[in-house]
């Protein structure tokens, strides 16, 4: 691990922010209208429902809360969205900087926020003990996990509990785990296999994180808990079920992705083959992906390549009725949209709006319909600044984490090699947990196989890391 104080991460850290010109504060105007009562006077009361929150342990901006019935022919999924339009004033200072800034940019060291803490971790935050306002979705769901009936209405709603995923997968697996949480893995397990029955995919990738204890940095591999997954299902739930309210009134903004082109399936079939990974002609690639363990270290290594297949994705508004082409999310299997997450992504909060104007068979507000063309392209521009963001920072750590090894031999897996390019492609290391370039040798990388690395350089100042065959 690299110390906090360590001067050269910290420098290039902050050579980061200003290289990409990231706020550092919010003006005077807008932290005003931050400060300011919501307005909750169309509001109905369900601080009866005992909501329950699931995010990271240290998150305090919490987007979602959850209550989960079983009903005599199904399920209801009660899912509580923060109301920010509640604070946001259309057209005004917040308004403005918020559009600015797109998204929540996050740094080891800190983040950059959407909305001022004081919103986005406190009066707008679904903290537990906290009386909020909410977007309320309720989705009924039949006996194998179908959607057939969806409300949305404004609400104000009260978090009886703040959980993370290791204490849920826990109680769950233990059996001590309250009806509504227990709940959790029935419908959750019964949304993964209505996800497979669509033909959707779910790519279980062990995510390389930064990781902060005792004043130090580091990176891990973290493997997710079924109960990541269940939860995911449960917002993925409410976006399939937000673009077809949409779809049914005629406008809104989905979230899209075009299927995957043949070169691109090809090209994956060929790592297969090079990685071992049995892939019959007649079998679907989402057929594939599901029998893979991600713990496997060849496994993983595919898991990363099939990640390829999901880039292009975007965002797209339709206005009298007429969806766009390609209208449906790809790896979703079904039209989607973005519209859990406003604490932390613009397109959030405008999703809402359209959908609880959709609920009420009235048109939306003037504000949002102004504001829809831009958003698109504004998406589009804080989801690359955001993914610049996570790809230096990762960058930067692991040259701070090596920097005193350079000329060091690493045992690796190789897990990528460029088609044009065969000598040069991407490494794997379990400890310290890098995933990095290796380029220098004169013999074809053997993607899938292990292999001696020696590190040729390492600066988080000026260079990242870089390897070489050893």
């Amino acid at each position: 691990m690299t110390g906090a104080a360590d001067t050269p991460l910290r420098t290039a850290l902050r050579a980061l922010r200003r290289e990409l010109a990231l706020p550092d504060r919010f003006p005077s105007d807008v932290l005003a209208e931050a400060a300011r009562n919501p307005e909750v006077a169309g509001h109905e009361d369900a601080t009866d429902l005992p909501f329950l929150t699931i995010d990271p342990p240290t998150s305090t901006d919490l987007d979602q809360a959850m209550h989960l019935e079983r009903r005599a022919h199904g399920y209801r999924v009660h899912y509580a969205i923060a109301d920010v339009a509640a604070f946001v004033r259309p057209g005004g200072a917040l308004d403005a900087e918020a559009h600015r800034r797109v998204t929540t940019l996050y740094f080891p060291d800190g983040k950059v926020p959407l909305h001022p803490e004081t919103l986005s971790e406190g009066a707008a935050s679904l903290l537990p003990g906290e009386t909020r306002p909410a977007v309320l979705w309720e989705i009924d769901l039949d006996t194998e996990g179908r959607a057939v009936a969806t409300r949305v209405r404004r609400a104000l709603v009260r978090s009886r509990a703040k959980l993370d995923y290791a204490g849920v997968q826990h109680r769950i697996d233990t059996g001590i785990a309250e009806e509504s949480l227990a709940l959790l893995k029935d419908i959750g397990t019964l949304r993964e296999q209505q996800e497979v029955a669509r033909g959707g995919i779910s790519l279980n990738v062990p995510e390389q994180e930064i990781v902060e204890r005792d004043g130090t940095y580091g990176l891990e591999y973290r493997a997710t808990l079924p109960a990541d997954g269940w939860n995911a299902q449960i917002s993925l739930l409410t976006g399939m079920a937000a673009a077809r309210l949409m779809q049914e009134s005629g406008t809104g903004i989905l979230r899209t992705l075009p299927v995957a082109p043949d070169g691109a399936v090809a090209r994956l079939r060929r790592s297969a083959e090079a990685l071992r990974i049995d892939w019959p002609h007649h079998v679907p690639y989402a057929q594939v992906v599901r029998s893979l363990d991600p713990r496997r270290t060849d496994h993983a290594a595919f898991l990363q390549e099939c990640t390829t297949l999901l880039r292009g994705a975007g965002y797209t508004v339709f206005e009298n009725g007429e969806l766009p082409t390609p209208a449906v999310h790809a790896a979703v299997a079904e039209l989607y949209t973005h519209c859990t997450a406003p604490l932390r992504r613009l397109v959030d909060r405008y999703a809402a709006e359209l959908c609880v104007a959709a609920a009420a068979d009235r048109d939306p507000p003037e504000w949002v319909l102004t504001a829809l063309p831009a958003l698109p392209k504004e998406m589009a521009d804080g989801t690359r600044r955001a993914n610049t963001v996570e790809r230096e920072c990762v960058d930067l750590v692991e040259a701070a984490l090596l920097k005193d090894r350079v000329g060091a031999v690493f045992d690796a897996y190789v897990v990528d090699v460029k088609e044009q390019e065969p000598t040069t492609g991407t490494v794997h290391i379990d400890d310290p947990a890098i995933v990095a370039r290796i380029e220098g040798g004169t013999a074809e990388l053997p993607l899938g196989e292990r292999l001696r690395v020696r590190l040729t350089q390492a600066d988080p100042g000026s260079s990242k890391v870089l390897f070489a065959p050893a």
